[in-house]
């Protein structure tokens, strides 16, 4: 499978090819999907795995995505796999009035980089747009995509935070994916309206994520640091995106929550020596390792759908070799070293 992506083209195709679990719920699954937020560096890859994924099942349904559409191309690569493109600000003025009904929402829509020193700007994507639109969409299901960084930081040797773990969120980005939540609880308590939350740590696309940000910090001869963060969970981007979608049939009045990442805890340093060797590079360290880190347990979600496609050691030699091909970066760094909830 290796040899298939190191091109943009084969990589998008890679993301966007449906498991035969996914094509089976989406058969099973009633209604359209609209995905708000689909602009971002998951929900292109999202909103086409739904339609072709719904395509093989059979169902002609209908994949809305909406977002502002501000990067050049994205729209056009949806529409050309037949997803309904509907440009539009969510906080704008009558922008979620304006939009259709639809039985199944993929909530994606939220803002992290730049919280420091706009965090009004931050809490009103993550707080008060939740709320409008739990409230315009009360009669749908919700998958709500949140964070793993509103748990407190653990040791590895837990496991892992659970879903039953008590949020503790540090930093007003934390606390503003926990208000998200809050929002679509209450919707759940007083409308009924029925949500599943999903908690991610971390997505990988070979463009962006850990393993990109690790690999790039070596490339460039600079010290990886191992005070900040010493260890992460990961998980391939289109097991991610294929969450989504199935957690469509878990939602609940009772506000499912699910932890969504890789089943391994993967040391940085021992990541780093890896794809340090894969790259042809020497690994360089600073800092002794913390005792903690933000870590998830995901035995929830693997007993819902079986363990993720593609296994760490797998996305370390693809991180690699993409590098190694001269393949695109997004450079839109993961901060997940961040300890303080800074961004």
């Amino acid at each position: 499978m290796c040899e298939r992506i190191w091109n943009e083209e084969n990589l998008n195709a890679l993301l966007t090819e449906p498991s035969e679990g996914l094509i089976s719920d989406m058969g099973r699954l009633s209604g359209d999907i609209m995905i708000l937020g689909a602009g971002g560096k998951m929900g292109p890859d999202l909103a086409i795995l739904a339609a072709r994924a719904s395509r093989a099942a059979g169902n002609a349904r209908k994949i809305y995505a909406v977002s502002r559409f501000s990067e050049a191309g994205v729209a056009e690569r949806l529409a050309a796999e037949g997803v309904c493109v509907l440009p539009a600000d969510l906080l704008g003025e009558g922008a979620l009035e304006s939009l259709p009904d639809c039985e199944n929402i993929v909530f994606m829509a939220g803002r992290k980089f730049g919280t420091e020193g706009c965090e009004y700007l931050t809490w009103g994507m993550n707080a008060t747009l939740p709320n409008l639109a739990a409230r315009r969409f009360a009669a749908s299901n919700f998958v709500v995509f949140s964070s793993g960084n509103l748990y407190p930081k653990v040791s590895a040797a837990s496991g892992g935070a659970t879903e039953e773990t008590r949020p503790e969120p540090v930093g007003e980005y934390p606390m503003s994916c926990l208000a998200r939540e809050r929002a679509f609880e209450y919707a759940a308590k007083a409308r009924g309206t029925r949500v599943c939350i999903m908690r991610l740590n971390y997505a990988i696309d070979l463009r962006y994520g850990v393993l990109h940000d690790i690999a790039q910090t070596l490339l460039a001869g600079q010290s990886v640091d191992l005070a900040a963060m010493p260890s992460f969970n990961c998980i391939w981007q289109r097991d991610a995106n294929e969450a989504a979608l199935r957690l469509l049939l878990h939602t609940s009045p009772e506000m499912n929550i699910v932890n969504i990442t890789g089943p391994e805890t993967a040391g940085v340093r021992e990541t780093a020596e890896k794809l340090a060797r894969a790259l042809g590079c020497e690994a360089r360290f600073a800092g002794q390792e913390a005792e903690t880190a933000y870590l998830n347990n995901a035995g929830k979600a693997f007993r819902l759908f079986g363990y993720p496609s593609v296994s760490l050691d797998t996305m370390i030699d693809w991180q690699a070799q993409w590098l190694l091909a001269g393949g695109r970066s997004l450079g839109k760094p993961t901060h997940f070293e961040q300890r303080g909830g800074k961004y």
